[in-house]
């Protein structure tokens, strides 16, 4: 009887000190989390409609447009600003980008806001840029080896610009007359510059950056074919939007197929459409990013 009395007093003097430990824990102040890098109310996700182009009835070579949602995470998204020099060779098409320029501008910003990750690649003016941190960063970047190549294809692009390199003004000649971006596009501190595309490619892995939206020219010669653009990426397994309202042509009327210039440039945004990526309008970008209770549904 004595044991059993001395047991069931030792039970509650440890019950005691166990109930005095946890109330001494849960009395401890744990640390506070961490601050979240998003703006309140904004999720970092957003839906866009895209448009592609699909041989519907197989074997007829006929192409219909086709519309269709996808939803993407800022955080894993960048865009590519793509050769959007301060001079061109054609003064005809230094007036059309200097009017893109002032068109992409507020959608960059806009991008910036969301969390989207800006790359400048104005090629051949990495000179101009060797003292930026944005540039300095990107030559300082560890590279890694890309996958190997998917080894996707396409057919010849609709235009032929051999002529004449596709420049309607006459009397110019080509020739390097760009030394910088032009200055209408701001640089901000996050942005980064390099027109490698092995640069390109390091700085997105390490990101965790899957997607890449194209903005800039010329969408049938540096969109296409530059080592950090959309051929390139896509058979490196990034998944390429290309803003087709923020891209051009070098392309005169003067050449096959002989249609106008705006003509000109929709083929090669179908011919883009058809074999290497969806494309989506510059205001259906801006809108999804818009932040949730701003009015946008």
């Amino acid at each position: 009887m004595s044991l059993n009395k001395d047991r069931s007093g030792a039970e509650s003097w440890i019950l005691g000190i166990c109930i005095g430990v946890a109330i001494a824990i849960s009395a401890i102040p744990l640390p506070a989390p961490a601050a979240s890098t998003s703006s309140p109310g904004r999720s970092s996700y957003f839906r866009l409609r895209l448009r592609t182009r699909v041989e519907v009835f197989k074997g007829t070579n006929a192409l219909q447009e086709a519309y269709f949602q996808r939803t993407f995470n800022a955080r894993t998204t960048a865009i590519v600003i793509t050769d959007m020099w301060n001079q061109h060779w054609c003064s005809e098409a230094t007036g059309r980008v200097n009017l893109l320029a002032a068109k992409m501008e507020p959608v960059l910003e806009r991008a910036r806001a969301a969390g989207i990750q800006i790359i400048h690649s104005p090629s051949d003016t990495m000179n101009f840029y060797k003292d930026y941190p944005q540039r300095r960063l990107m030559i300082g970047l560890t590279l890694v080896d890309p996958p190997p190549s998917l080894g996707l294809t396409s057919p010849p692009l609709p235009i032929n610009v051999s002529a004449d390199g596709g420049c309607g003004t006459p009397g110019d000649h080509e020739h390097q007359a760009w030394t910088r971006e032009n200055p209408l596009i701001k640089i901000a501190k996050q942005d980064v510059i390099s027109d490698s595309g092995k640069q390109v490619y390091s700085f997105i892995h390490r990101r965790g950056i899957n997607t890449v939206f194209y903005v800039g020219v010329h969408a049938n010669m540096c969109i296409l074919d530059r080592t950090f653009g959309v051929k390139q990426m896509t058979n490196w397994g990034i998944h390429c939007v290309l803003l087709r309202d923020l891209t051009d042509t070098m392309y005169d009327r003067r050449d096959p197929p002989y249609v106008s210039h705006a003509d000109g440039t929709k083929l090669v945004i179908q011919y883009i459409e058809r074999y290497w990526c969806p494309t989506a309008l510059s205001a259906d970008f801006v809108a999804a990013l818009k932040p949730v209770g701003s009015g946008h549904r």
